[in-house]
Order: C-alpha cells, then sequence, then structure tokens
C-alpha cells in the first residue's frame, strides 16, 4: 500500500526565518512530513547557542546562510520566496518589513505564497510589541492558572502548551489550509497570523463551555479533569515514583478499585465531600508498593493506570517501541514524525541541518545562484579610501531585527 518513502507534503518548497522555539518547531514538522524546507540562519547562529548537531526541530531541512540586514541579504530571501510556496518567519511586528522580506514584498514576488507569521501575541494589540515566552502567554489566556495544586502556584508545563499546542501546532494548520486555497482554481496566496495566545485560548474551547455550564470550577485542583477528582491525578509509590490514575469512567473505576485493593474500604465515588477521603486512602495504597509493582499490576487492564515515565525511559516502553514512537537517527534518539500516513509516510532523512552547510545544493535545486559567493576574479576591486570620503557611521548598512 505504500507509495512513497517522502512523506504526504512531498514537492512543498518551504522557506524558514531562523528563529527559536515555535517557528522552528512548525517548520520540522512540515519538514517530517515531506515538504523541502530551507532553513535561512543568520550570521553568528540562534540567540540560545545550542550545539547545531543536537538541535533536533531542525532535522530533515537544509540550511543556508544569509544577513539580512544587508539589501543583498534582502535580496536573496526574495528570490527563495518567488519559489517557495510557504515562508515562516517568527518576528516581532513589523521586523520583516523593515528587513525588506515582509508579506507585500514577498507576495509582489509570489502571488501564491502562503506567508506565515509566529508571535506569542499576535500582529496587532497592546502587547503586539512587548518580550514574551511561552510562560507569558499561557498566564495571560488563563491556561496556566488551571495547571496545578489548589495550596500552589501554578505547575509550569515546560513550554510545551503555549509554544507548540498553542503556536507552532496552529500554524502549521494555519499553513497548510492557506496553501490548498492557494493551490485552488483561482486561489492566491495570504498571510496566517499565527499567536500563541489565540492558539492556547482555542485549545480551553471545552473547559469554557464547561465553565459557562456550571460544569468547571474558575479554580485549579478542582474539577475533574485537572487533578481535583481523585481518581484523575498522580500517585507516589513505595519508591518514590508516580503512577498516573484516569479511571473517569465508572467502569474503568470499579476496575481501578479492584485492581488497588480498596474495594471494601473506598468512600463513594460520586460524593464529593469524601473525594479528600478518597484521594488519602488511595495514596496510602500506592505507598504500599514500588512502581514497578504496580505498572505489573495494572499492566493490559482497562483501569486506566500507567507509571509516570521520564524522558529517558519513555523510548524503551514495550508499547512505545512496538509502534516505533521514538527511533534513532544519526545517534540521536528521538521522537518520530507523527502523525502517520498510510500512502505517503513520513521519515527522518536527514539530521539536524548544520548553518549554511547547504548552500550549494539548495543554489542549484531552487535555482538561486546569488546564493553561491562569487569567483575572486568577479569581486569588483575594493576602492582606496581618500581624503573625502565621508568615515561610515556606526551600525550603517543594517537593519536592526530587534
Amino acid at each position: 500500500m505504500t507509495e512513497s518513502g517522502h512523506g504526504p507534503l512531498s514537492g512543498v518548497r518551504v522557506v524558514e526565518l531562523a528563529g527559536i522555539g515555535p517557528c522552528p518547531f512548525a517548520a520540522m514538522t512540515l519538514a517530517d512530513l515531506g515538504a523541502d524546507v530551507v532553513r535561512v540562519d543568520r550570521p553568528g547562529g540562534a540567540a540560545l547557542g545550542i550545539d547545531p548537531a543536537y538541535d533536533l526541530t531542525n532535522r530533515n531541512k537544509r540550511s543556508v546562510v544569509i544577513d539580512l540586514k544587508t539589501p543583498q541579504g534582502a535580496e536573496r530571501v526574495l528570490e527563495l520566496a518567488e519559489r517557495a510556496d510557504i515562508l515562516i518567519e517568527g518576528y516581532r511586528p513589523g521586523v520583516a518589513e523593515r528587513l525588506g522580506v515582509g508579506p507585500d514584498a514577498c507576495l509582489a514576488r509570489n502571488a501564491r505564497l502562503v506567508y506565515g507569521r509566529m508571535t506569542g501575541w499576535g500582529q496587532q494589540g497592546p502587547l503586539a510589541d512587548t518580550a514574551g515566552h511561552d510562560i507569558s502567554y499561557i498566564a495571560l489566556t488563563g491556561a496556566l492558572g488551571m495547571i496545578g495544586a489548589p495550596d500552589a502556584p501554578p505547575t509550569v508545563p515546560a513550554n510545551l502548551l503555549g509554544d507548540y499546542a498553542g503556536g507552532s501546532l496552529y500554524l502549521v494548520i494555519g499553513l497548510l489550509a492557506a496553501l490548498r486555497h492557494a493551490t485552488a482554481p483561482g486561489g492566491s496566496g495570504q498571510v496566517v497570523d499565527a499567536a500563541i495566545v489565540d492558539g492556547t485560548a482555542h485549545l480551553s474551547s471545552m473547559i469554557h463551555g464547561m465553565l459557562a455550564g456550571g460544569g468547571w470550577q474558575d479554580r485549579r485542583g478542582s474539577n475533574l479533569l485537572d487533578g481535583g477528582a481523585p481518581f484523575y491525578g498522580t500517585y507516589e509509590t513505595a519508591d518514590g515514583g508516580h503512577m498516573a490514575v484516569g479511571a473517569l469512567e465508572p467502569r474503568f473505576y470499579a476496575e481501578f478499585i479492584r485492581l488497588l485493593g480498596i474495594e471494601a474500604e473506598a468512600p463513594a465515588r460520586d460524593d464529593l465531600a469524601s473525594w479528600g477521603a478518597l484521594r488519602d486512602t488511595i495514596a496510602a495504597r500506592f505507598r504500599s508498593r514500588t512502581r514497578a509493582e504496580w505498572t505489573a499490576v495494572f499492566e493490559d487492564t482497562d483501569a486506566c493506570v500507567a507509571p509516570v515515565l521520564s524522558l529517558r525511559e519513555a523510548p524503551h516502553h514495550p508499547h512505545l517501541a512496538a509502534r516505533g514512537t521514538f527511533l534513532d537517527h544519526g545517534g540521536l534518539t528521538q521522537p518520530a514524525p507523527a502523525p502517520r500516513f498510510s500512502r505517503t509516510p513520513a521519515a527522518v532523512r536527514r539530521p539536524p541541518a548544520q548553518p549554511g552547510a547547504d548552500t550549494e545544493e539548495i543554489a542549484r535545486d531552487w535555482a538561486v545562484p546569488g546564493l553561491l559567493p562569487a569567483p575572486p576574479d568577479a569581486r569588483p576591486p575594493t576602492p582606496e579610501p581618500t581624503a573625502t570620503d565621508p568615515a561610515p557611521e556606526p551600525g550603517s548598512g543594517t537593519r536592526e531585527a530587534r
């Protein structure tokens, strides 16, 4: 049934203007699905200084180094945009325009281009020009306030909820929807404004519905899905490990308390006043055995109980190993591309792109010879300075990116 080993986006060309966080992950997702992603790296590398060899968000991509603070650099990006289907940038509002590679300039060269803009606050609004990070965005949307125990500060969910769920994946959805429109008869390119605050808020749609209907309390650790229910949460085991319990439905709950061995002493499940006592009973029982022992008890049952694994443990779990949820490529253990396709499977084809390492390939494949340095004998001679030449001002010839 397999028809292609390159993924369903094979043939789609993407230009990614280098940044950190959600943009690289969105571009990696497109690359995993088969798109030809050219990452435009800046001279000097990324601000975080991560060794490019380990930056998995740059796998399946190719890289060229372009100095966007020069007119020549902007022209090279516009030449790439002419030949691309999608362009992604994650600058603050207005920066791409000042660099000469904003949506108007790019769409003037390629009317069917999908121009993706990834920011935290969005392109408009009182906070649009201010700095922020994942934690800032999920704080304002109410998402962070839902996470954690009621008697402790909110728990930070790494940068998965804002940057990647509310940011990267919403950008990918928008890009693919806009690409379908651009390639349809009579279609055209457009700008996709993906703001992390918008995506994160959208993720909480069900919770807002429950809140309006009286089925959710506006405080953390007090509801069915936020750890408030004693049968939906985590418990410590005798060896300091943890088990995750998700026995929401009555029949799963019945299986859970039977295997846990507390049928006779457990308070009524639906008596909210007894939830504290039920939690204490469950917690005491879990502390009586190790994580491995409880894992064996609940394995292959419908009690909805699983061990809480670490990042290094997860790839070795029998189920994830059988599915190939993680893979090894180039000596790096990493999550495999997702989701899966029956006819056009995605794959990890290339290791993380090294800045500028693919310039010649890209210049040839995308027909942009200007990416290559001019031969030494083709470069115009540098004129000798004279006494009447004005001295260059500090920072002349550059445009500030931030």
